[in-house]
């Protein structure tokens, strides 16, 4: 096998002097060097072809493929495997043609400047990412170490994290950790108010007022937290409905009917990278189910207008189908078929229709068939009484 042609190599703010010197004669001999601006001024002492990131990013791979046969560097910020550009390209190109030459991680860095074990925190970022999708990630007493995206960003952070009853969280801003210009700065939400470089690592410990929303990662939010126009899962139901779903991590589900976006939302909140299409034929539950994908913190929940199935076609294959409307046999055979070995399946029905349509297609495939009754207590007059909601038939199996 030819030796590895591509070298990605990651970079702290010591520039070439903080490589180990191996990795230091791989730069100083290439031919092609790959990356950003900080990037290239890092490494200015090399002579070689310079190449800025191409527009869209999505050329890198054909860029690279085209200098295969030279000495070709990508120069990454710390570890180029950890929430950086080492791992797409190693999703397109034969990790046998590459080899990795990592840095410390800006979150290894950030981890020692705030004496925290990095087991025990939580590390997301937000750099060239929706800001939003942090927010499902504040719970009472977690620290976050947060890769930002801008000089904005912490301040958007602390607004999150204020208007959820956590504005007392200790925030700090790390930049250009291990460089002559490091600085951090220190501050709580609610009155965060510094201008920070643009490149930064952002550290939160969060702390929770006594009335703070609690919006816990397991599934069961409650009904209010969601915009709705009542025709929702509600959380009893939700918290069955996700549990026969089994959110797993970078795992798809195609909710159909989805509505307001409830199992949705809490299917993406329930493992880390878990995808989600709502197929939905209305436009202001459509609005309704973005609205609370965005203020639950999972904003890449994707909509589509349409029914089943036609909506279905050119959808990447599920690893669950949750239908909460437009239940047919018609919709259950084209998911079923769509749905991925090992996928999950779960149908809730309301109507008697519903019902019946269910009954027969348990008869036929087999699966799991319950039905869930929830009460709750409600004040009638001045004493306390038993509401029930409607009850609900779900039927739930797994494709083997």
């Amino acid at each position: 096998m030819a030796d590895p042609w591509l070298h990605i190599v990651g970079i702290g703010e010591d520039g070439l002097d903080g490589l180990l010197p191996a990795t230091r004669a791989v730069v100083e001999a290439a031919e092609v060097i790959v990356g950003g601006d900080r990037h290239h001024v890092l490494s200015e002492a090399v002579k070689a072809e310079r190449l800025s990131w191409p527009s869209p990013f999505d050329a890198l791979i054909d860029m690279l493929h085209g200098y295969k046969g030279r000495r070709v560097i990508v120069l990454a910020t710390g570890d180029p495997l950890w929430f950086s550009v080492g791992a797409r390209i190693g999703r397109e190109i034969d990790p046998a043609e590459i080899t990795y030459h990592p840095q410390l991680s800006a979150f290894q860095l950030a981890a020692a400047r705030m004496g925290w074990s990095l087991p025990d925190v939580e590390t997301l970022t937000v750099h060239g990412r929706p800001v939003e999708q942090m927010i499902a990630f504040i719970q009472p007493d977690a620290r976050l170490l947060i890769l930002t995206t801008g000089e904005q960003t912490p301040a958007q952070i602390a607004r999150f994290l204020t208007e959820r009853g956590f504005g007392a969280s200790k925030m700090t801003v790390l930049a250009a950790m291990g460089g002559a210009e490091e600085r951090r700065f220190e501050g709580v939400a609610e009155s965060w108010s510094h201008t920070v470089p643009a490149f930064n690592t952002l550290a939160v410990d969060c702390v929770a007022a006594p009335d703070a929303a609690l919006l816990p990662r397991v599934p069961g939010l409650e009904d209010a937290l969601f915009q709705s126009d009542g025709t929702m899962t509600k959380q009893e139901v939700r918290a069955a409905t996700l549990a026969k779903l089994m959110p797993m991590r970078g795992a798809l589900l195609w909710d159909i009917g989805t509505g307001c976006g409830s199992v949705a939302v809490e299917w993406m909140r329930g493992a880390r990278y878990a995808r989600a299409i709502g197929i939905e034929p209305r436009a202001d539950r459509r609005a309704m189910a973005a609205a609370n994908a965005l203020a639950l913190g999972v904003p890449k929940l994707e909509l589509v207008d349409g029914t089943v199935p036609a909506a279905l076609e050119g959808l990447p294959a599920p690893d669950a189908v949750f239908i909460g409307g437009g239940l047919s046999a018609e919709v259950f055979d084209a998911t079923w078929k769509a749905l991925r070995p090992l996928g999950r399946l779960v149908a809730n029905a309301v109507t008697l229709e519903s019902e019946a349509v269910l009954l027969a297609l348990h008869k036929q495939h087999g699966g799991q068939l319950v039905k869930l009754s929830v009460q709750r207590a409600e004040p009638v007059g001045g004493l306390t009484g038993w509401r029930p909601l409607m009850p609900v038939t779900q039927w739930s199996l797994v494709k083997r």
